[in-house]
């Protein structure tokens, strides 16, 4: 499958260079067509297979190993609605440190400073659950209830640090996780992208399928 600039149609702009005469005119890409999964695939897991990002992995590299093709890159952040590949995208082991220190200053604010704490799992006796794991919370707190093996009352604290280290790398870890197209689908979308990219007649700005004549800004149909 050829690559999706190659897919995206043109349009002569008017030239704005120096030398160029009111006549003239350049040929760009039309950036205001853009592709998209349709919805009765986007929203279908069933179309979809999980998959995760190892290593310093590109969307190219995930496509050539899936597809065969790494120019099906775009269909990689496609499925995944990824728009900016800067913040969207996992980042390599050096960059996150690079990035990381920057942002939080020295080492020390890095590794130890805390972000926020955690709840942990806390069940009575009787199995009867206290605390639910996993909820965000912002401080230290102790909770106090009846418990047949303390005999009688006891105070916990269900809540451990998340250092600022352990939170970045939760969330870069997270990126890797994501849903694919399944090979056999790759036909269906190219049909659906050809066919979004396809100019129709009855504009005075048609020039052909591929191609208008944008004397001004309406280029969206």
């Amino acid at each position: 499958m050829s690559s999706y600039f190659s897919e995206v149609p043109n349009f002569e702009y008017v030239s704005r260079l120096p030398d160029a005469k009111i006549s003239d005119y350049i040929i760009v890409k039309n950036f205001f067509k853009k592709g998209f999964l349709r919805e009765d695939i986007f929203q279908n897991l069933a179309f979809f297979t999980k998959y995760s990002i190892t290593g310093n992995d590109r969307p190219d590299n995930v496509a050539f190993e899936i597809y065969k093709d790494s120019s099906l890159d775009w269909l990689v952040l496609m499925s995944n609605n990824i728009v900016n590949i800067q913040n969207e995208w996992p980042i390599s082991n050096r960059d996150f440190d690079e990035l990381m220190l920057e942002k939080y200053g020295s080492y020390d604010t890095l590794f130890n400073g805390i972000h926020h704490y955690k709840t942990i799992e806390v069940k009575d006796a009787l199995g009867v659950k206290i605390v639910n794991a996993g909820l965000k919370v912002e401080s230290d707190y102790s909770v106090t209830f009846f418990d047949d093996r303390a005999g009688g009352m006891r105070t916990v604290t269900p809540t451990i640090p998340v250092t600022n280290y352990q939170y970045e790398q939760d969330i870069n870890e997270g990126k890797r996780n994501i849903y694919l197209l399944q090979p056999r689908y790759l036909q269906v979308v190219r049909d659906d992208l050809e066919d979004l990219m396809t100019y129709r007649e009855g504009s005075t700005q048609y020039v052909s399928e591929t191609l208008k004549r944008a004397d001004n800004i309406r280029l969206f149909s």
